[in-house]
């Protein structure tokens, strides 16, 4: 089955190489403008493409290759890691839809087209994995991860057509934990992977503007201040339920508990930037939870205040 998900990466690369300008179907050049728009666009459509093959191909090859392919098989894992990773799902098909949509707008496309496109592209990203998944033995096709998929793309695409702009944005935060120790093999064995695989440091955000949703356009308030309620987990050293051991040394017991937090948060696509390298720069991180205080209740009972949470 390694060719059967090598093929994806290749039969796209094929097309985009047999599909000559993709901005023929998106603009018909009448002006002088038509035309750098319509350059600028098979510029995008080119570098997302190259990115696509290359990280498909990349993401094959360090996360697949190693383990046992089988025929292509559904499954369900709507209960592992109490639902943090459909968490994380939706969080990334939002991201990269914002990405793509910015990638358009700065390319010229109009606006509409730009979200419907770009803001697709975290969904099609994810759904390849998921066909990766669909062939590997160790996992399966999992339609929870679609939902969320199709969730993340569809908050992002509908505020866009809603408000022409992004009200409420999903954000990702990352700390360290001591479960990665017990289990690097799934949790990570350095802090790179961590940052994707150890589901009890990740907290996923909905970061709310406070002035674009609750006041006047004229108001004071400051446009970049956001208040943000995050979901995470904790005490995770399995997907569905905890390891005793691994390796033959014994893990502890831990309580699986779900987190929710309450924070301040900046938006950092609302911070006024006349550089044009500076304000993509803030967009491109924006995706980012900056660091504030917060309060945290878990379903162990426990409220817990931080001076500083990420």
């Amino acid at each position: 089955m390694r060719r059967v998900i090598l093929s994806i990466s290749l039969i796209f690369s094929l097309f985009i190489a047999s599909a000559g300008e993709p901005s023929e179907i998106l603009i018909k050049v009448k002006t002088e403008r038509d035309r750098d728009v319509k350059h600028n666009i098979d510029i995008v459509c080119g570098v997302i493409g190259g990115l696509y093959v290359t990280s498909m191909t990349g993401l094959y090859f360090a996360w697949y290759a190693d383990y046992p392919q089988s025929g292509f098989h559904v499954f369900n894992d709507n209960a592992e890691w109490l639902q943090m990773d459909k968490m994380g799902h939706a969080a990334t098909a939002y991201s990269v839809g914002m990405i793509g949509y910015e990638a358009f707008r700065a390319a010229g496309l109009d606006e509409t087209r730009s979200t419907w496109i770009g803001g697709s592209l975290g969904f099609a990203f994810l759904t390849t994995v998921e066909v990766f998944d669909g062939f590997s033995e160790g996992w399966g096709f999992s339609w929870g991860d679609m939902a969320a998929n199709a969730a993340g793309a569809g908050f992002f695409i509908g505020q866009q057509l809603l408000w022409h702009e992004q009200r409420i944005a999903l954000k990702y935060s990352f700390h360290t934990t001591k479960y990665a120790d017990y289990r690097p093999d799934l949790l990570g064995k350095n802090f790179i992977e961590q940052t994707i695989k150890d589901y009890n440091g990740i907290t996923i955000w909905a970061s709310c503007n406070i002035k674009s949703l609750f006041l006047k356009e004229e108001s004071r308030f400051p446009a970049w201040l956001n208040v943000a309620v995050g979901y995470g987990a904790d005490g995770m050293t399995g997907a569905f339920d905890n390891a005793t051991e691994h390796h033959g040394q014994p893990i502890p017991p831990f309580d699986r508990e779900r987190r929710f937090l309450l924070s301040l948060d900046i938006d950092l696509t609302r911070i006024p930037a006349h550089n044009k390298l500076l304000k993509y720069t803030l967009k491109a991180l924006s995706f980012i939870k900056i660091p504030m205080p917060a309060i945290e209740y878990s379903t162990g009972g426990e409220w817990t205040g931080y001076w500083l949470y990420f």
